[in-house]
């Protein structure tokens, strides 16, 4: 086995000045990977800084899609992952042929993707959206217009909700937002019953009617900041519960469990494929990386640049 170095920390921060490199983090990462991070934040505030930075190496500690969105959007700098092998459900769920051929019998249809899906799908859509911006988004198009939305079908049937419109759902999910239990829920909330429910939209539609508020990860964690509320229930990945005790150190913080009280099921298992070890690792010898072909990364392009112009 490879011998590293005793301070990983420390060897990661030299490594970050000797490559010039800037590490973004998701909200979702182990707490050690977010503090060591340059900027943390959700899908939207993550490719947003990957598209203002000026460092030569961008690593990316999130999983694959993440880390591919910055090479889109960042053609000259290296791009790596501390693991390539970080996947994603929803990206999974919707393969661009099959999307393809979706797409084929809906002629009329605009497609907007969230951003959770490949670059060969971001290739297929005309705009995509983050759950920061979603509701923003559709709201874009005139209300005549029809729409496919892909891959989560749960943030999908929100933003129908949301926005009384019928859009064609494709039928992805995430496998950690579908794995809480509206029992546990109503369990959590007999015992804590002045405690307020934050879910993801991307949980299922009867957990989301159970909930006070329901956003994306950063504006769960500004509502648990700035609400009146003492006691939060949150139903989305727990990796959010290390800044929102950071931010709101007096408020108590319950994360919903999944159906299965013994594994860690509302744990994303690609998230935490990443370490502090395969951190050190990426910056010492710029691999993984993130490659694609210039035709496939301008088509992927033109539509996450389109959600940039809505703001």
């Amino acid at each position: 086995m490879e011998k590293l170095p005793h301070d990983l920390l420390g060897a990661i921060d030299a490594l970050r000045k000797e490559r010039n490199a800037v590490i973004l983090a998701h909200y979702y990462q182990d707490p050690d990977i977010q503090d060591i991070a340059d900027f943390i934040g959700d899908s939207l505030q993550l490719a947003r800084a990957a598209q203002k930075t000026t460092a030569d190496v961008i690593l990316f500690c999130g999983v694959h899609f993440m880390a591919e969105t910055a090479k889109i959007l960042n053609p000259d700098r290296i791009v790596i992952i501390p693991d390539l092998a970080a996947g994603c459900s929803l990206a999974d769920a919707c393969p661009a042929p099959a999307l393809a051929k979706m797409k084929a019998k809906l002629p009329d249809h605009k497609v907007v993707s969230y951003i959770n899906c490949s670059a060969e799908v971001k290739a297929l859509s005309d705009v995509i959206c983050t759950s920061s911006n979603a509701e923003r988004v559709i709201r874009s198009f005139p209300d005549d217009q029809p729409i496919l939305f892909a891959p989560d079908r749960n943030l999908g049937a929100w933003l129908n909700k949301r926005t009384g419109r019928q859009m064609a759902l494709w039928p992805g999910t995430c496998i950690v937002h579908e794995t809480f239990s509206e029992r546990k829920l109503i369990e959590l909330l007999s015992r804590h019953p002045a405690a307020k429910v934050i879910a993801h939209p991307e949980c299922e539609p009867t957990l989301l009617e159970q909930a006070h508020f329901v956003g994306s990860t950063s504006a769960l964690l500004e509502f648990v900041k700035t609400d009146s509320a003492s006691t939060f229930i949150v139903a989305t990945e727990p990796g959010i519960l290390h800044q929102m005790k950071k931010a709101a150190p007096t408020k108590e913080l319950l994360p919903l469990p999944g159906t299965d009280e013994n594994c860690a099921c509302n744990e994303c298992p690609h998230m935490r494929r990443n370490t502090l070890e395969k951190m050190y690792l990426a910056l010492r010898d710029l691999k993984p990386r993130l490659e694609m072909s210039e035709p496939l990364r301008l088509a992927a392009l033109a539509p996450l640049e389109r959600m940039m112009g809505l703001g």
